[in-house]
């Protein structure tokens, strides 16, 4: 089973390319807060119909490239 990721698009590399922000949430081993942070996953993607602060869905995939490893599934127009 394939990993799904929700996030937005922070920037758009090239033709091929979106850099994606996904929030994630994790608890401090110690103090017991929720610790919210923002991890960014180079996505594989045809950028024609997506723009910079959409929301979209991502699923892991083969490697792509050197830091490609995920590919677009839903998002964009």
């Amino acid at each position: 089973m394939k990993r799904r990721l929700a996030g937005v698009v922070l920037s758009i590399s090239n033709d091929t390319t979106l850099v994606v922000g996904v929030n994630v949430v994790s608890t401090h081993r110690i103090y017991k807060k929720q610790i919210h942070r923002m991890k960014r996953f180079h996505v594989h993607a045809n950028t024609e119909g997506v723009n910079v602060g959409d929301t979209v869905e991502i699923e892991e995939s083969r490697p792509i490239s050197k830091t490609k490893r995920w590919v677009l599934v839903k998002g964009g127009k």
